[in-house]
């Protein structure tokens, strides 16, 4: 196969590259925008032919050609205050940091707490100023999952806003790790077994609440509702429901948060009442966060490969991008309870 020419002082073309690779011009152009549409042999082929003739794509370029803009938006409609105090949205963002790190994708990130910045937002994305949208904590009633949809954006949520999500999404075995949870507890003769929800427009936080349910009845314990506290995953909310929950239930023995901000919550209550963890209450959280290692005594927790979960949502979000496969996968990463002194 006869070497493409680079004109003398000139930079190297597509067609050059795709020359040197005995390849069409589109492949050459899959290739450096990262599609997965494209063989492993046929990718190396290429990136040699890059490396070779020293070809530097034009991003500018290549972003208007594809009405590209080579950024996307991580979105989490909450308040500042809750993403800076809660593990979980520092572990997603490195999560996704990692995953892009290789990439030329710029990470904007950005709030929607009132309607006032969720109107600001949708004029943003209507304009297809990102290229795609990665959305974090989405409660049911959220309105920009559906302009999404309407606009025809690649984007990726971290759980689904029900079981009919039409978007992709990525999340962690809810069920299985309350299950294993309130499992855990019943191992280790507790009878009267409270749970602390987070806020249940949040898909995540009713599969917990189903796990839970699942487990009281598999050991043969009524169904009780004075035992099912709500809360909205902040440590304040933890202690007004572990507060509720003792006045209800004084007898509660064992305590299921589904999360482990509000499980420090509830620790902290139940201390003020004198109940010992884990002699007199039994404590389990949910996450496997740093506030479960540094609590005193450690916290029994279900950990959530959150980083992962940041990773995997980044990489099914280039796919689209990139016009990957049309299907929108639905992916769960397995969770696990990790026991310590706290039951």
């Amino acid at each position: 196969m006869a070497a493409a020419r680079v004109r003398s002082g000139g930079r190297p073309t597509l067609e050059e590259v795709a020359a040197r690779a005995g390849v069409g011009r589109g492949t050459v152009s899959r290739v450096i925008n990262g599609s997965p549409r494209v063989s492993a042999r046929t990718r190396e082929a290429v990136e040699a032919a890059v490396a070779e003739l020293g070809y530097v794509p034009n991003r500018a370029a290549r972003a208007l050609a594809g009405n590209r803009t080579d950024a996307i938006a991580l979105v989490v409609p909450e308040p500042e205050a809750r993403f800076f105090t809660e593990p979980y949205f520092s572990d997603i963002v490195r999560g996704v940091g990692a995953a892009l790190a290789d990439t030329d994708m710029q990470l904007l990130l950005t709030f929607v707490g009132n309607d006032r910045e969720r109107r600001r937002l949708a004029q943003y994305l209507t304009a297809h100023r990102v290229d795609g949208v990665l959305l974090v904590s989405v409660h049911a009633d959220d309105p920009l999952p559906d302009l999404l949809e309407q606009l025809g954006m690649p984007a990726v949520t971290s759980g689904p806003r029900s079981a009919a999500e039409p978007l992709a999404s990525v999340d962690s075995d809810n069920f299985a790790g309350a299950r294993a949870a309130v499992g855990h507890l019943v191992a280790r003769g507790r009878r009267t077994i409270a749970t602390i929800t987070g806020r249940l427009d949040v898909y995540g936080a009713r599969r917990r609440l189903d796990g839970y349910h699942e487990a009281v009845g598999a050991a043969g314990f009524s169904p009780d509702e004075d035992l099912v506290a709500a809360a909205d995953f902040t440590e304040e909310g933890g202690a007004r429901a572990m507060r509720a929950l003792l006045a209800r239930r004084p007898g509660v023995d064992a305590v299921f948060a589904a999360s482990d901000v509000m499980a420090a919550g509830a620790r902290q209550v139940l201390r003020e009442a004198g109940r010992r963890i884990p002699d007199d209450v039994a404590l389990v959280g949910f996450d496997d966060s740093a506030v479960a290692r540094h609590m005193d005594p450690a916290l029994t927790s279900v950990r959530q490969p959150i980083e992962e979960m940041g990773r995997t949502m980044a990489r099914v979000l280039l796919q689209e991008v990139a016009g990957g496969s049309p299907e929108r996968p639905h992916v769960v990463l397995p969770t696990e309870l990790i026991v310590r002194d706290s039951s």
